[in-house]
């Protein structure tokens, strides 16, 4: 079967879809991977065959609008506004590069931003499964994760998931519609947002994330399947550099630090932040770059690029990471203590569960972060002999999942499956 993975984002938004792709190719599928052109190396050094889908994120994050974006935290209002001016500037090209990657393939899976993906598998009448790296179908077991507060009770937080889902698909529905009357032939969509299409349609839903931390919802319908973090096989032969390796060698295991593609306004503000936490609490640390360049000095911190984090995890002493869902599942897999600093999003929502589970702090906002609160959390992830104890047992429980394997089994007997007609 020939099969189009779609992934829009940053590395962390990416690189799982790459794992996945990976799992669909060994059961035998003939798979290509759309995403950015910047993570083309990525994907084709991992074998998959590649296409391009407009859009640099990067350079976005890196924009005023951008900072601005980042910085409506877990407001969805702000997120909503924010988002659409330069989301609508990019909509109808990424929808025809979407268009050009899929439009041979026997199945479409798509992640939550690509969704352009569910009408061109209903222009040529193939399935479409949405694999996801958030929880996005509404249930009562908790709200959106993009909800600006705590448990909301049953109905509000099953409420909560279907306004914000309709609050970022609407501004977007005339554009939308346009394209598949023009493009694709196809009728106005019906229903507010697309988890109303999931349920009416059964939509196949593959999440990849643990149901050890976020346990399936019991008022889920059978087509929503949580599979498990999605990961790529730790690289052959990796050995950090010899300035990694030499830092690494020369003291006790650092702490490690790192906001993935986040970008504070003032990221040299938020390096000297970092720094001195580390120094209050009394620990060396390697420090992320990231697209937030975040750059240090002194023999007690080293600033990398790209390294692997489950390689390089394993020989920290804790993780303070932005809160992404895939850097959550890395630290939680390594089984060391770890924390957020969360920026924006659902990054709140990962934070929160990192912290439930017991494998670390609470998660400290980005916005208006003091060394006073960090340097207090890292010294407690570094330090508190329960909280490393859980972390390892949480890490040893998640190393016996497989989440690709799942999620691929799914994907096997979803495709299968007969569907109602879309109406």
């Amino acid at each position: 079967m020939r099969v189009a993975v779609l992934a829009i984002g940053s590395r962390g938004d990416v690189q799982p879809y790459v794992a996945l792709g990976l799992g669909l190719r060994a059961a035998g599928h003939d798979v290509r991977l759309a995403t950015h052109e910047g993570f083309r190396g990525l994907v084709e050094g991992s074998g998959l065959a590649f296409a391009p889908i407009g859009g640099d994120p990067q350079a976005l994050v890196a924009s005023e609008a951008g900072v601005a974006w980042l910085e409506s935290g877990r407001n969805p209002v702000a997120f909503v506004r924010r988002l659409a001016p330069f989301a609508r500037e990019v909509g109808l090209r990424v929808a025809g590069d979407v268009l050009a990657a899929a439009g041979d393939a026997d199945a479409i899976v798509g992640s939550a931003l690509a969704l352009a993906g569910y009408h061109v598998a209903e222009a040529r009448g193939v399935p479409f499964l949405g694999a996801f790296l958030q929880p996005l179908y509404p249930t009562a077991a908790f709200p959106t994760v993009l909800a600006p507060a705590g448990d909301l009770g049953p109905l509000g937080n099953r409420l909560s998931a279907r306004l914000v889902a309709a609050a970022i698909e609407l501004p977007f529905r005339g554009l939308v519609n346009g394209w598949r009357r023009d493009a694709l032939g196809l009728p106005p969509l019906r229903g507010v947002d697309f988890t109303a299409r999931v349920a009416r349609e059964r939509v196949p839903v593959l999440y990849g994330f643990s149901p050890l931390v976020v346990p399936r919802p019991a008022d889920w319908p059978p087509q929503l399947h949580v599979c498990g973090w999605w990961s790529l096989p730790a690289p052959q032969g990796w050995a950090p550099d010899q300035r990694l390796a030499a830092f690494l060698d020369a003291g006790p295991p650092p702490v490690f630090v790192g906001f993935g593609s986040m970008r504070p306004r003032d990221p040299a503000r938020a390096a000297e932040v970092v720094v001195e936490s580390l120094r209050r609490a009394g620990r060396r640390g390697v420090i992320a770059a990231g697209w937030a360049e975040l750059g240090a000095a002194g023999d007690d911190v080293l600033v990398v690029g790209e390294v692997p984090h489950d390689r390089l995890f394993p020989r920290c002493a804790a993780v303070v990471h932005h809160g992404g869902a895939g850097t959550t599942g890395t630290a939680l897999r390594a089984g060391l203590p770890s924390f957020a600093v969360p920026f924006f999003a659902d990054q709140f929502f990962w934070g929160a569960r990192a912290a439930r589970l017991g494998v670390g702090p609470s998660p400290l906002p980005a916005r208006g972060l003091e060394p006073a609160r960090l340097s207090a959390a890292i010294r407690t992830a570094a330090t508190n002999a329960r909280m490393r104890d859980r972390a390892a047992a949480v890490g040893r429980a998640l190393a016996r999942e497989d989440g690709v394997a799942a999620a691929v089994a799914a994907f096997t007997a979803e495709v299968r499956a007969p569907r109602p007609a879309r109406r």
